[in-house]
């Protein structure tokens, strides 16, 4: 039997296909391909970037025609392992990036994959930041990228780019929800195309934006975990040590800037801090994340972005605790155990 060289069986491989390595996944654009690559970054111990991420490729992949490759933390063995803070596998895939899309925590990579992020970063690429990657790192104080840790002076790459780091948890972890309430300034902003209900599980996080960010939505807290629970009606501290209503003002849950890095080239950032894998469930939610794709690269973004799933979503619900929690209604969760990026494909 005649061997095909293996360009020639790559190239007949269909659009909409993935080619896997152990560690890291493509996704091949299927249609009419808009010659842009994304990049999404998974890694965090919490909220479930492992299961979000791929959904997430296949969705710009498949239903709009762009290159995705995602990126995972991984253990000696291969397996996905978020507790694992210092791997990113395959960072050379942010060197042909178009855009950036993460959702990340407390990572502390080696300075050379580092390296790969920060330069795409100072290339200009949009950046779409996802609940926890407002304090993505953790380096070290001597790492040539420390300034980018989260608990710098300065805030970190979250304060720089996406314009807040940590801070706290503004609801109740796990006990109390978020409803977004769209900023009626953004009525009209092409980010919220399409974005008319969005709610998730996750609690809103305090955050106080820079002046030049365009708030897109607030969080309302809410006095429970379902989309029909009542407003949240308590005082708590902000972080300045005034005390106010955890609804009045409602924290900024999405905004968007343009960023001037210190190459001098523009960044364009959408940053929400919703966006556990659970809260992706959120058809809004998505719709927002896919808007700010097409924004971030310049494209025409699509009236209503069809973010329907690519095969099935069934994400846990986030945590960090092994095993689950039968008294909790809302499965405290850990990872899952035994997966390798390519199992996700």
């Amino acid at each position: 039997m005649k061997r095909r060289p293996l360009l020639s069986l790559l190239a007949a491989l269909p659009l909409g296909s993935c080619l896997a390595a152990d560690d890291f996944l493509t996704f091949e654009p299927k249609g009419e391909a808009k010659g842009k690559h994304i990049v999404l970054i998974s890694g965090d111990e919490e909220y479930r970037s492992e299961e979000a991420m791929p959904m997430l490729a296949k969705i710009l992949s498949e239903r709009h025609g762009f290159k995705t490759t995602v990126l995972f933390s991984v253990n000696k063995d291969g397996f996905i392992d978020s507790n694992n803070q210092a791997s990113v596998t395959n960072p050379a895939a942010l060197d042909s990036a178009d855009a950036i899309l993460m959702s990340i925590r407390f990572r502390h990579w080696p300075d050379e994959a580092m390296k790969h992020f920060h330069d795409a970063v100072q290339r200009g690429v949009p950046i779409i930041g996802l609940r926890t990657s407002t304090h993505a790192f953790n380096m070290a104080k001597d790492s040539t990228y420390g300034a980018w840790a989260w608990n710098n002076e300065k805030g970190g790459f979250g304060r720089i780019f996406l314009g807040e780091t940590w801070v706290s948890h503004w609801g109740k972890h796990r006990a109390e929800a978020t409803k977004g309430i769209l900023e009626p300034t953004a009525k009209d902003n092409a980010l919220l195309r399409g974005v008319t209900d969005l709610f998730g599980t996750t609690d809103v996080y305090e955050a106080a934006p820079p002046s030049d960010a365009v708030i897109l939505a607030r969080g309302q807290v809410l006095a429970g975990m379902e989309p029909g629970s009542p407003p949240a009606d308590y005082r708590k501290k902000n972080k300045a040590g005034a005390e106010q209503s955890v609804n009045e003002p409602m924290m900024p849950i999405a905004w968007s800037r343009e960023v001037k890095n210190e190459s001098g080239k523009t960044n364009k950032v959408l940053c929400t801090t919703m966006g556990s894998a659970t809260d992706l469930t959120n058809e809004s939610l998505r719709r927002l994340v896919v808007n700010g794709v097409y924004w971030g690269l310049g494209l025409e973004v699509p009236a209503s972005a069809d973010v329907t799933y690519v095969g099935d979503f069934k994400p846990l619900m986030y945590g960090t605790k092994d095993g689950e929690d039968l008294n909790d209604p809302h499965r405290f969760r850990g990872f899952k155990r035994g997966v390798k990026p390519a199992d996700l494909k």
